[in-house]
């Protein structure tokens, strides 16, 4: 992983069309053709690890540790939005980013978002011997 210095200020984009299987209906979450709350976060997920992308180092990963969404508008079936990730702390192994949702000028969604730097291989091989002893990852 790249140095501090490097990293916070690094800006990632996703964009997405809502399609009707995208919706709360679709989901079974609720009886409203919009968007659901999970593919708004898995959008701004999508931006987070576009900043990420260059400094990561071979066999490095990240995971989702923390999310604290704000919905602030609904979109229906067919909207274009996007989400932007912008990289605002980097400590030990913790990568903390603000995140939007916007379609047109219009904010769908704000978030604080903090994800982990892991190395891939280890954190998939104790995530399986967690599994079969019954036990949760960290």
């Amino acid at each position: 992983m790249q140095s501090e210095s490097e990293i916070v200020g690094a800006v990632g984009f996703a964009s997405m069309v809502v399609r009707p299987g995208d919706c709360l209906v679709a989901l079974g979450l609720g009886d409203l053709p919009i968007v659901s709350t999970s593919h708004l976060s898995n959008l701004m997920e999508c931006a987070t690890l576009a900043a990420l992308g260059e400094f990561l180092d071979n066999g490095e990963s990240t995971r989702l540790v923390k999310l604290e969404m704000e919905i602030i508008e609904s979109v229906g079936i067919g909207s274009q939005i996007r989400a932007s990730a912008t990289c605002t702390d980097f400590r030990s192994r913790d990568i903390s980013f603000t995140c939007e949702v916007h379609e047109g000028d219009r904010e769908i969604a704000r978030a604080q978002m903090k994800r982990a730097v892991v190395e891939r291989v280890s954190f998939l091989a104790r995530t399986a011997a967690q599994s079969i002893v019954g036990q949760s990852p960290r």
